[in-house]
């Protein structure tokens, strides 16, 4: 059984945000400015706040947009997953970092009163805040959050499967980070990060992953493009239908060994993909307490609400989904 290391939360809260400095922000997409999603990569300097050296890979912090709602009260603190290893960017724990992505939509009615045919352009406000931050800007950051996504204490105990889509992707270039680059040397563990867009362009930190995979032979960079078809001509892939595919070469031996240790991060749908695919395979002992409610469903007939309602992760899997 892993064993995971105490952390600090809510060092800072909402009520008293700390400031930090925006050091870096830059576009962190392989596609650039032809991909269509604007993600970039930030990072913010919390070096004399009580932050600085209490975030751990895996966990999030806040970020407090200024101005105020539609209701005319102050923004609300949005989490975002750090992206930067436990000792910071800077290897003293002071510079932290993260991966917004734009929100760019149409307007859709939300509530009574809402105009039916509306649909104007709709921007998110924090995660283009965050977007639009210049080096040097000041922003306010609150934290850490989260005490179950984490590495174990002990690296070398344990094989690990990262699952990403989008912007999940994230924590698990904290974890490698971590994993790969800390001072007392590489993990001796098999990793494998699993990254899931629609189109290659969308990758995100894939020169980070590429190179990890040319340095060490034990750690493994899947894509799962869905929306381009493979080179063999055949159709795109989601992340679940990879590891499906891969199951019995790749991923079983490490999931079916005590060793193996399983990630998620990213949309929901990924999770109940997995879920189901993890039946299919009689591996959900391990990874997965099911109510009884759902024992007597076949797992091809499990909807997103009994999934939602009925499973609950073990200690071996662990998941941070939208």
């Amino acid at each position: 059984m892993p064993i995971f290391p105490e952390v600090q939360m809510n060092i800072v809260t909402p009520k008293a945000p700390v400031t930090g400095t925006v050091v870096k922000s830059e576009v962190c997409l392989k596609g650039g400015r032809k991909s269509a999603s604007f993600v970039r990569h930030v990072e913010i300097d919390i070096s004399g706040t009580p932050l600085e050296g209490q975030c751990r890979s895996g966990q999030s912090f806040g970020i407090i947009a200024p101005g105020v709602d539609a209701k005319g009260k102050p923004h609300k603190v949005r989490l975002y997953s750090l992206a930067s290893p436990t000792c910071g960017e800077d290897g003293e724990g002071k510079v932290i970092s993260t991966t917004p992505k734009r929100v760019i939509d149409e307007f859709t009615p939300q509530k009574d009163g809402d105009d039916p045919e509306s649909h104007e352009l709709f921007l998110g406000v924090c995660s283009n805040y965050v977007c639009d931050l210049q080096v040097g800007d000041k922003v306010q950051v609150t934290g850490p959050s989260g005490k179950r996504f984490l590495l174990p204490v002990e690296h070398d105990k344990h094989d690990y499967i990262f699952m990403a889509t989008g912007t999940g992707i994230a924590p698990f270039r904290s974890m490698c980070k971590d994993l790969f680059e800390n001072p007392s040397g590489p993990t001796t563990s098999q990793v494998h990060v699993v990254m899931g867009t629609p189109y290659t362009t969308d990758l995100l930190y894939d020169d980070f992953f590429c190179e990890l995979e040319k340095k060490y032979e034990n750690f493994h960079y899947h894509k799962a493009v869905s929306r381009e078809k493979q080179s063999d001509g055949s159709r795109g892939l989601y992340v679940g239908q990879l590891v499906e595919r891969e199951y019995d070469e790749i991923f079983g031996p490490i999931l079916q060994s005590s060793r193996g240790l399983m990630y998620m991060c990213g949309l929901i749908g990924m999770q109940f993909g997995i879920y189901q695919l993890f039946a299919k395979m009689g591996i959900t002992e391990a990874y997965m307490t099911i109510k009884d409610d759902l024992k007597d469903v076949g797992f091809k007939d499990w909807d997103r609400e009994q999934m939602r309602r009925y499973i609950r992760p073990t200690h071996r899997m662990m998941i941070e989904v939208y």
